[in-house]
């Protein structure tokens, strides 16, 4: 980890021009300002000199002052003085946001003991910094009329040869019909722009064309990346493979007239010809044929080539490639999940189990837990929030915080001002331009008892990518100014920054808006995300509810935080757009993140063709974390699937010839245990375990390179997983591992899994009335903890995409549910307790099974053991590591058994 300063850019920045001209209330605005300023900082010293004379007047020079009367000439010389050092404080202020404006460094640097004069500074140069971009100055005083659109390119058609004939030119407009999807690929204004202006980031140019328009189904474009089947959107003038149409037609004779096509040859209407034809096509050969257009048509070419297996689809690419490698973004998916996955259970019916995620939504499920580091998210979060905690117990306030570097070692804080004195476990390095929280330390720190007390201080915190030696990140908040995304895969970049902050656990009291992208995020965090058409629909709202930095975290760290709030536009902003949010961003607590070209931009986030993410100004340069169209969908799908709650059916196992006891058994139910088998060189059980684990699960048989992709999904050379196989094949012994013609793997009928007896069991008693509480009680017997304890570090990731986690949860809870209910009717209320209490060790967030054992518990007429039932689940609902509380049929039923419940838990909560 390097010790520089890495504030310090490698080079020099140069802002993009404007793309617009100024108002005149903004040219006012900013001349005033620069009146004001040299009049503060000319014409103040000019008069003082004129007036009162130097700073240092003759009698302050005189020793006896120190210990003689001091008289009316000596006070008067203080006087001045001061003010002479009062206006010395405003031209440094000056003099630093001048600097910091000019040189786009990020964050000016604080003067001491200057708040006040500071911000009046600030205000003032950065109203007269606005009129030196780009067309800002004079044009609006000397013509504030809208300079006139450029006519539309029109298509000539003549109904007479005549060439001498003056005819009117009809008025005609070229548009595009969406068309239907192609398998699983559907259309994207991505790929149409791409097909018809010849590069996709001119996206936005036909999503502005479309806006609100009503479309021939009765809906309107309302978000940049949802259009559909049938749709006839109006393109540029210079759009290539577009139909053309007379300018009033109607959107439904334009989808009559072209039924299932999506292009047309760019080439003149047939009728047009005679002189005037002649030139327009001559012209059009000559622009064709113009070096840099050429030029720029094999660079366009060249981009689409680069940027179209990551941008368009990923075809190419794997999902791990992108999901595992965003670890903190994975762990807070991963944790989101698990809560909808919980929430799911409570209205799991009897006989089917959750519904769990197919295809890539289920590869991105495995994806995710081979990247998720849940251990760094835990630092991250615990350390900020003890950080805030001691700052507040000080009375100090929190530093400003840019960066952060996460490490397996170290979270390093890269603050400004620098400072000496963070709170222990902290350390200051760097001359206290680093707060260092070491790994070690950081896990030992406990978590907080109340997360909203212990406020987290840096809820803008977000990765942008990976270095050598950890993760990256940026506080949104710390630029104090638009961050401007730009480069070929803006999108990706904005998706992977929303999922992280829509997840992640060290924030509270968040709210997201997505300007013309992400709609479908909000299945992942509804309660922090919403997805918006355009910026003029929030600009007002966020205009009103603007706050300064300083109360923000002082509320934060003192338990009264203020709703956080970041906008991610993937919609280029208007001129006018972009001023009023420069100004926004510049007084507000919040995080401005703006695709496109954005002349005001405090950090400018730049994505590479390479994949590599740079900020120049605060001299970072990483792996970009991205998220590309395929990995988007593939995590929406997972989370649409977990908010499913009709379930799928269990499927039946096989019958086994019988019950006897294996040659090697192979226990998956509670710890991991294999017997019959000799111990195997130390370090190389836990990946062969797995291994026969998973044949032993699918017994159909795998192929080795099926195999090789399971168990090392990051993928294995050749040599590796044959020497794995061939050394797990000596270790079984031939009797026990077979290879059929096809090469696929498969175990003998020596070697079993408890789960498949468990299975035969429950079968069993499914069709003997007499014995089938004897065999459901010997199936539940089996079980000795949660599925598959013990497993190694890493592995067992393709659990997410198999049916095995899902089946066997449900089936147990199902057999203990089924066994609970004989056993009530029995008479026997404590064998039914011990029943449900069983199937807990395995299934402990099984809704059903709660209330099954306090229905049963209930039966044994005994109030003391009811209550510490219910005293028991309350704590574990309130503690619960996926959150959620307890499910409302179980608070009724709680409330059926024992009505006075809430009266004993508020006494015992008070004490």
């Amino acid at each position: 980890m390097p010790t520089r300063q890495p504030a310090r850019p490698h080079g020099r920045h140069v802002p993009a021009p404007a793309s617009g001209r100024r108002s005149a209330g903004d040219v006012l605005a900013g001349l005033a300002a620069l009146v004001v300023l040299v009049g503060l900082v000319g014409g103040v010293p000019y008069a003082l000199l004129t007036f009162v004379g130097p700073p240092i007047r003759p009698e302050l020079l005189d020793l006896e002052v120190l210990t003689g009367n001091v008289g009316p000439s000596t006070i008067i010389a203080v006087l001045v003085l001061l003010v002479w050092l009062a206006w010395f404080q405003l031209f440094v202020c000056v003099l630093v946001e001048v600097y910091a404006g000019v040189r786009r460094v990020g964050m000016p640097a604080r003067v001491p003991l200057s708040g006040g004069t500071q911000f009046l500074a600030n205000k003032l140069v950065s109203a007269a910094l606005l009129l030196f971009t780009a067309g800002a100055m004079v044009a609006p005083l000397v013509k504030l009329a809208p300079t006139p659109a450029a006519p539309p390119v029109t298509a000539v058609a003549y109904s007479a040869p005549l060439v001498e004939q003056t005819l009117e030119t009809p008025k005609t407009k070229k548009v595009y019909v969406v068309q239907p999807p192609h398998g699983r690929h559907h259309e994207s204004l991505w790929e149409i722009a791409e097909k018809c202006l010849g590069d996709g980031r001119r996206y936005h140019e036909i999503y502005r064309l479309n806006q609100a328009k009503e479309q021939p189904d009765g809906t309107r474009l309302k978000m940049a990346d949802l259009i559909r089947p049938g749709w006839v959107l109006d393109m540029p003038d210079d759009a290539r493979n577009a139909h053309i149409v007379p300018a009033d037609q109607p959107r439904e004779k334009t989808l009559r007239e072209h039924p299932g096509r999506a292009q047309v040859e760019r080439e003149l209407p047939k009728k047009a010809t005679g002189k005037h034809s002649k030139p327009e096509a001559a012209q059009e050969q000559r622009r064709d044929q113009r070096p840099e257009q050429r030029q720029d048509r094999q660079e366009q070419r060249q981009e689409r080539q680069e940027q179209q297996p990551v941008i368009q689809e990923s075809r190419d690419g794997d999902l791990v490639d992108y999901l595992a490698a965003a670890s903190l973004a994975a762990a807070g998916l991963l944790f989101v999940l698990a809560g909808k996955r919980r929430e799911q259970l409570w209205r799991r019916v009897f006989g089917r189990r959750i519904a769990r995620p197919h295809d890539d939504a289920a590869q991105a499920e495995v994806a995710l837990r081979l990247g998720s580091d849940a251990p760094g998210a835990r630092v991250l979060d615990v350390g900020l929030r003890m950080l805030g905690a001691e700052l507040a117990a000080r009375r100090r306030t929190p530093p400003t915080v840019y960066g952060a570097h996460l490490s397996p070692r170290t979270l390093d804080l890269w603050i400004h001002p620098p400072d000496p004195d963070p709170p222990a476990p902290w350390i200051a390095v760097d001359g206290g331009q680093v707060w260092r929280l070491p790994a070690h330390e950081g896990r030992l720190l406990p978590d907080p008892p109340d997360r909203g007390h212990a406020g987290a201080p840096y809820p803008g915190l977000v990765s942008i990518g990976t270095d050598d030696g950890g993760r990256v990140l940026i506080d949104l908040e710390a630029a104090q100014g638009l961050i401007n995304v730009r480069g070929a895969q803006t999108t990706a970049a904005l998706a992977a920054l929303a999922v992280e902050l829509a997840t992640n656990r060290w924030s509270d009291r968040m709210r997201i808006t997505l300007v013309g992208f992400g709609a479908e995020l909000t299945a992942i965090a509804p309660g922090r995300i919403r997805a918006v058409g355009g910026l003029a629909e929030v600009l007002p709202e966020l205009e009103a509810g603007a706050a300064p930095r300083t109360e923000v975290l002082t509320g934060r760290i003192t338990g009264s935080p203020r709703r956080a709030h970041y906008l991610l536009s993937a919609v280029a902003p208007t001129h006018e757009e972009a001023r009023r949010l420069a100004l926004l961003a510049r007084r507000d607590t919040a995080g401005y993140v703006v695709a496109g070209e954005v002349p005001h931009a405090t950090w400018t986030l730049e994505i590479g063709d390479d994949g590599r993410a740079r900020i120049a100004e605060l001299g970072f340069e990483v792996d970009a974390q991205l998220l590309p169209r395929r990995h988007y969908r593939a995590l929406v799908d997972l989370f649409r699937t977990a908010d499913r709650l009709d379930g799928e059916p269990i499927r039946e196992p096989e019958p086994l010839d019988g019950l006897q006891q294996p040659a090697v058994e192979v226990r998956i139910l509670g710890p991991i245990e294999l017997t019959g088998l000799p111990p195997l060189e130390e370090g190389r059980m836990g990946l062969a375990a797995e291994l026969l684990v998973y044949l032993a699960t699918h017994v159909g048989g795998v192929h080795p390179v099926v195999l090789g992709g399971v168990l090392w999904p990051r993928g294995v050379q050749d040599t590796v997983r044959d020497a794995t196989i061939a050394r797990v094949a000596e270790w079984l012994g031939p009797q026990h591992l077979h290879t059929d013609a096809a090469g696929r793997l498969s175990l003998g009928p020596g070697v079993r899994t408890d789960w498949a007896v468990f299975r035969e069991l429950v079968r069993r008693a499914k069709g003997d009335p007499t014995a089938g509480a004897v065999l459901l009680e010997k199936a539940l017997g089996l079980v000795r903890g949660p599925l598959l304890t013990g497993r190694r570090p890493g592995g067992y990731a393709w659990l997410a995409a198999d049916d095995l986690e899902y089946d066997v949860t449900a089936a147990v809870a199902d057999a203990a549910h089924q066994l609970c209910e004989i056993r009530l009717a029995q008479g026997q209320p404590d064998a039914a307790v011990a029943a449900v209490r069983a199937a807990l060790l395995l299934a402990p967030d099984d809704e059903g099974l709660w209330r099954d054992l306090l229905r049963a518990t209930h039966a044994t007429e005994d109030t003391v053991r009811l209550r510490a039932v219910v005293e028991g689940l309350t704590r574990r609902a309130a503690s619960h590591p996926y959150g959620g509380g307890m499910a409302p049929e179980t608070e009724a039923l709680i409330e059926e058994l024992l009505p006075t419940w809430r009266i004993h838990v508020v006494r015992e909560s008070s004490a």
